[in-house]
Parts: structure tokens; C-alpha cells; sequence
């Protein structure tokens, strides 16, 4: 698989250290490989500098030998130290043009967004993300829910790969995809599944039958 944004496309598995532990993230990134996962992104924001980046090392090393896109959320710093293939900023971190210096004209920027100007004012990023779609538990500070109707306006403000993130899961990824997502981001429905693999097979399964 070349690594570009084009390959952005279905689930965004992201892994958190808010429901899996520092010392359990290798086995629980091997799991979600295992379903068909083709994209993995790193969300630490509880670590220190040194817990993230010996973690970022562990999930790019499994992520490496499968051929996995490896994201880091935040922190261009340590994925530029551990080679990810990217970074996804928040709109208070680092702007997508100084990340790309930082990280090479080949990396894999992308940004999040919460509204169609946010969304167009993005010409440094490869892809953007947007949300939360749904009602969510897992981003604490989060907006208030957009909607597929949110998710609809921004499709039409921008030519950019959208990942859609925010409460979704197997049941309603379907409706973002129809929605205009290329993509949709899912945590808490992956992990905290007692099968990953077949979570993961599942979710892609369902997102495939759509515009994929």
C-alpha cells in the first residue's frame, strides 16, 4: 500500500491510552491489524513525553511489519523521532505547513476541523476530520454534536479526504460514509470490544457496502 491520503479511506482506528494502558497497546494494535485495519493513529494525551514515545515506537514497529499506516494525534515531535507516516493536529497545535517541515513532504497531515471555515481554511493538510458527528464520551472538552447535516455542509467546502469522528460505530458508519466521509474514525467501539479482530472485520465490512 503506498502511503499517501488517498489511502484514507473506510475505518480510522485510532487507539487510546483513555481505555487501553501503555503496556497493553502492542497487543491491542496486533488485534485491530488482524481485523483489516489499514490505518492506525496513536492518541496518548494522559502520557508524559517519554511514556508516548516509547509507545509511539512499540505501534510503529507492529505497524511497520503490517504495512499499516501509523498516525501520531497532536505531536509532530515524536512522530517525527519514531518516522510515523503522519500527524493529526487539533486546531491549537501546530500549523499543518510547519508539521510538514518538520516531519518531510512525504508525511501525512491532517486536521481537525468543526466547521465548513475551519474545514476550508485547511490548504496545508492531506485530510481533515470532523466532528463529533454523534454525541461522544471519549473527547472530553468536545463541541457539540454537527450532525450529518454538519458533515453534508463541509463535504461541499472542501475537496480534502474527510474522516468523520464522534460516536460513531459499526451501526452507524454507514451513514456517515453516505453522508460524504471517505473515512470514519472509531475508538471506543473497537476497543472496547471483547473480540478486536472481528469488531474491526465487521466495521469495514459494513463500511465497504457503502461508497468506499
Amino acid at each position: 500500500m503506498g502511503v499517501n491520503s488517498g489511502n484514507i479511506k473506510g475505518l480510522y482506528a485510532i487507539i487510546d491510552t483513555a481505555y487501553v494502558a501503555p503496556e497493553g497497546m502492542r497487543m491491542m494494535a496486533e488485534k485491530i491489524i488482524k481485523g483489516g485495519a489499514g490505518i492506525l493513529q496513536l492518541r496518548s494525551k494522559g502520557l508524559s513525553s517519554r511514556e508516548m514515545l516509547d509507545t509511539a515506537w512499540a505501534l510503529r514497529e507492529v505497524t511497520l511489519k503490517n504495512g499499516v499506516i501509523f498516525i501520531i494525534n497532536d505531536r509532530a515531535d515524536i512522530a517525527a523521532l519514531v518516522q510515523a507516516d503522519g500527524v493529526h493536529l487539533g486546531q491549537d497545535d501546530l500549523p499543518a505547513a510547519d508539521a510538514r517541515k518538520l516531519l518531510g513532504e512525504g508525511s501525512i497531515i491532517g486536521v481537525s476541523t468543526h466547521n465548513k471555515e475551519e474545514a476550508a481554511a485547511c490548504a496545508h493538510a492531506d485530510y481533515i476530520s470532523f466532528g463529533p458527528v454523534f454525541p461522544t464520551k471519549t473527547k472530553k472538552d468536545a463541541q457539540a454534536p454537527k450532525g450529518l447535516s454538519g458533515l453534508k455542509e463541509v463535504r461541499g467546502a472542501t475537496p480534502l479526504p474527510i474522516v468523520a469522528i464522534g460516536g460513531i460505530t459499526e451501526e452507524n458508519i454507514g451513514s456517515v460514509i453516505a453522508a460524504g466521509a471517505d473515512s470514519a474514525a472509531i475508538i471506543s467501539d473497537i476497543l472496547l470490544s471483547g473480540d478486536v479482530p472481528s469488531k474491526v472485520a465487521s466495521i469495514i465490512r459494513v463500511a465497504d457496502k457503502r461508497k468506499i
